[in-house]
């Protein structure tokens, strides 16, 4: 029991959101399929990566500071080095999704999964983002 207490408290979360009691799964139910079809192997069903790997999207700075840019990289991928919570990843990201309603979708859910409180983005603000292969 302390010990339960104790993960609790301790900022790992791993008495609460598990995989199915996240609000986020009910409320973006087609963004979290998409995460968990494209997502999860990298960046964990907890949202927390993988250290020095993958970064994590859980309470991640560089996801809540421009949602357009997280369309975009889910539409195109990534190249380039990225600093997330102070922390250094350069493997590349490739593209996860063919459709802009498709990364909406899956932003959408990682915004406001594993108790992030990022809002949303609409299909009008990202429709201008050019899918490139």
């Amino acid at each position: 029991m302390l010990l339960c207490a104790m993960m609790a408290f301790s900022g790992n979360n791993f008495a609460a959101n598990t995989p199915d009691d996240d609000p986020a799964d009910t409320k973006y139910p087609k963004g979290a399929a998409i995460y968990k079809a494209k997502c999860v192997a990298c960046h964990q069903l907890n949202g927390m990566g993988i250290p020095s790997a993958f970064p994590p999207l859980k309470g991640s700075d560089y996801l809540m500071a421009d949602k357009k840019r997280a369309v975009l990289q889910v539409l195109n991928g990534s190249h380039k080095e990225i600093t997330v919570n102070g922390a250094v990843y350069n493997l590349p990201m490739p593209f996860q999704v063919e459709t802009h309603q498709d990364a909406v979708d899956v932003i959408n859910y990682v915004l406001n999964a594993w108790g992030n409180k990022g809002g949303t983005v609409k299909i009008e603000d990202v429709k201008d983002i050019k899918i490139i292969r």
